[in-house]
């Protein structure tokens, strides 16, 4: 018989954030809490590779919310977080239910918006055969100049040059060898948030591929122009056939809860949400600017330290300290980057940085979710759900006491 009363944990969120939070608080806190997963899905669709779904290069992995809420011992509950009366504990779903907890992490992630009018915009929900249509407008010639549109305000930018380097050596395997590629970005280099190494091997893909990039413009309407794209500074014409953009994040905007003007939910480095207490947020539902799926796991992974302790699981809960991980495919291979904020270490390589080897990179979530898969990377078999070392340095974690 447990010696504690299980505190009441509730996770709000179904994804990468949500569930990357219940495998660490099983193993953090144990019997001490008793876990509840709401979510509007019935499965964790993991959505990595959709990029490479419109290239025959990969696809969005569906896995059951129930066995992985099992596995864990959570209890597994149907709606939507859509407010929070932080004052009486209680977590109100769209169908009107009232849920109690002692802690509340908040995991329901950010909608994606068109900003680009005109523009096919593309999501990793976004459904593969509008793109399909695309590669057969360029196959059979219909078009010849492509543009792939960073908007300002995106600051995960990876999928646009992955997006654009596939398809840059799909059309030249067509045949098609006069097409023009050009990709729009407001950053200063392409991908420079990994820092300078990244962005010379990323603009060497680019060169080799045939691709032009023009940095530090913004892509937009022209309302003198009868809504034609223009490209600042310059106010020059976009001159695309057909033109991707990616879309920009706006937040949920919870009842009760604190958030900015786009809806983004402030939290401090142990994903605590300002101002209150017994609520903590992780993932794209946050203010942090960057939007991806390995740093949703990092502060989900915070929150759940600072949530066990709190429960009194005996442990001293680091702050979220990003690493940014990022594995581009090139069409011809991948780019491997990492970059540590905090000491400003960068690395790239044609070949494996972390383990297991996958684009989003969490210290429970990936190697479960490998070991579901049957993933043998690294030559053993994968540590079902156990967390690991994901590159040569360790992640901050959680210091426990004796």
């Amino acid at each position: 018989m447990s010696p504690y009363v299980p505190r009441r944990v509730l996770v709000a969120g179904g994804g990468v954030a949500g569930l990357e939070a219940l495998l660490a608080l099983h193993d953090l806190a144990g019997e001490r809490v008793a876990l509840t997963l709401l979510s509007d899905g019935d499965e964790l669709v993991y959505r990595p590779m959709a990029v490479a779904e419109p290239f025959s290069r990969g696809r969005a992995t569906r896995y059951p919310l129930a066995a992985l809420a099992a596995e864990v011992g959570a209890e597994l509950m149907r709606g939507r977080l859509v407010a929070v009366d932080a004052r009486s504990q209680t977590a109100i779903t769209t169908a009107g239910e009232r849920l109690r907890y002692d802690a509340l992490l908040v995991a329901v992630g950010a909608r994606a918006d068109a900003a680009v009018r005109g523009a096919m915009t593309w999501t990793p929900e976004s459904d593969p055969e509008l793109f399909g249509g695309l590669l057969r407008d360029l196959e059979e010639g219909y078009s010849k100049r492509v543009a792939f549109v960073v908007p300002p305000g995106v600051a995960w930018s990876l999928p646009a040059y992955e997006l654009a380097l596939m398809t840059a050596w799909q059309v030249w395997g067509m045949g098609q060898d006069d097409v023009e590629t050009t990709v729009y970005t407001p950053e200063h280099a392409p991908l420079g948030l990994f820092g300078l190494r990244a962005a010379a091997a990323v603009r060497g893909d680019l060169e080799e591929a045939g691709i032009r990039i023009r940095t530090g413009v913004c892509v937009m309407d022209d309302p003198l122009a009868d809504g034609r794209l223009v490209v600042h500074p310059g106010e020059q014409p976009l001159t695309a056939d057909r033109v991707v953009a990616l879309a920009t994040a706006r937040g949920p905007g919870l009842v009760g809860l604190p958030c900015d003007g786009d809806g983004f939910v402030p939290v401090d480095g142990h994903g605590r949400v300002l101002g209150l207490d017994g609520v903590w947020a992780a993932g794209d539902a946050t203010t942090f600017p960057i939007k991806q799926g390995g740093l949703a796991a990092q502060q989900a992974d915070a929150a759940a330290a600072s949530i066990a302790a709190a429960v009194g699981a005996g442990l001293d809960p680091a702050p979220f300290a990003p690493v940014l991980r990022g594995m581009m495919l090139t069409g011809r291979g991948k780019l491997w980057m990492l970059r540590e904020f905090d000491d400003d270490r960068d690395a790239v390589n044609r070949r494996a940085l972390w383990w297991p080897p996958t684009k989003i990179a969490g210290r429970y979530l990936a190697p479960h979710l490998a070991g579901l898969d049957g993933a043998d990377a690294a030559g053993d078999a994968a540590p079902a759900g156990a967390p690991v070392e994901l590159d040569l340095q360790l992640l901050p974690e959680p210091v426990r006491r004796p």
